[in-house]
């Protein structure tokens, strides 16, 4: 059985909440296992070290049982999107064997500088954690642990200041720490906003969890709107975020073969 996605407002009585209180961000899907919710950017996961809020904070307004909830993945602080949270332990060790067994769909969409070589293609590059003076970060290291992202390029386009833009698709096919981030970056198209692997453009990060699809027993799928910021430089771009401009099955699958290797960088690339 297939349980379509049951969106709703926050301030919506029907949605889960306890008592009278609604939750403080939207939900894109829930049922009596699972609710993805839209997590704004900017909204950690995880209560941080300084404190303010966080996702976490309203687990209590999702269910007060003392086996759950539970986050089923993780999204970065600046990230906006599809985010799962299981209501119950058996629910949460579901999930996670759907996103190590590769089950699971996740599609991120970015905003990005620069133009990638060609319509499609995969990004087969391992991941290694690096630590500096200037704190940790993720490096492409033939060492590191094995990361694949597929990649489509919905649009090409200029900034106002005549600098090249991006619109790109993304279906990760695991799910390292950055790995969006630095597979933009090693693509040549690091995402706008992002000052670690990228120029320092003064912008927000320009990249959302876009779709989420786990098939499971009701299976579960959710589409996050984009954020204000992404649909604000998409516009100065000529893009309208509501119409992609290729049809979805272009994003090539697991194991697609590339038509061209770079391999210096790991990316195999197609042209339409």
């Amino acid at each position: 059985m297939t349980r379509r996605p049951r969106p709703f407002p926050a301030s919506s009585p029907s949605g889960p909440r306890a008592g009278h209180a609604p939750l403080p961000f939207p939900v894109l899907f829930y049922d009596r296992h699972f609710i993805v919710i839209d997590k704004p950017a900017g909204l950690p996961a995880h209560p941080g070290r300084d404190g303010g809020p966080s996702v976490e904070d309203a687990f209590a307004l999702m269910s007060r049982h003392r086996n759950g909830p539970w986050l089923a993945h993780r999204l970065d602080r600046d990230t906006s999107g599809c985010l799962l949270v299981a209501l119950r332990k058996q629910a949460l060790v579901a999930a996670q064997s759907c996103f190590a067994n590769g089950r699971a769909t996740k599609v991120y969409w970015a905003i990005t500088h620069g133009h990638p070589p060609g319509a499609h293609g995969v990004i087969d590059a391992p991941l290694l954690r690096r630590a500096g003076r200037e704190g940790w970060r993720i490096e492409t290291d033939p060492q590191g642990q094995a990361a694949r992202t597929a990649w489509r390029c919905l649009a090409r386009g200029h900034m106002p200041d005549g600098s090249p833009a991006s619109w790109l698709e993304l279906r990760l096919e695991t799910g390292r720490t950055h790995q969006a981030r630095v597979h933009c970056a090693t693509l040549g198209c690091p995402v706008m906003g992002d000052g670690q692997y990228g120029p320092a453009d003064g912008k927000s990060l320009h990249l959302m969890s876009r779709e989420l699809h786990l098939p499971l027993e009701p299976s579960i799928h959710a589409t996050a709107a984009p954020p204000p910021h992404m649909r604000h430089s998409a516009a100065q771009a000529g893009w309208d975020l509501d119409q992609p401009f290729l049809p979805h099955d272009v994003l090539p699958g697991p194991g697609s073969a590339p038509a061209r290797m770079v391999p210096a960088c790991g990316i195999t690339a197609g042209t339409r």
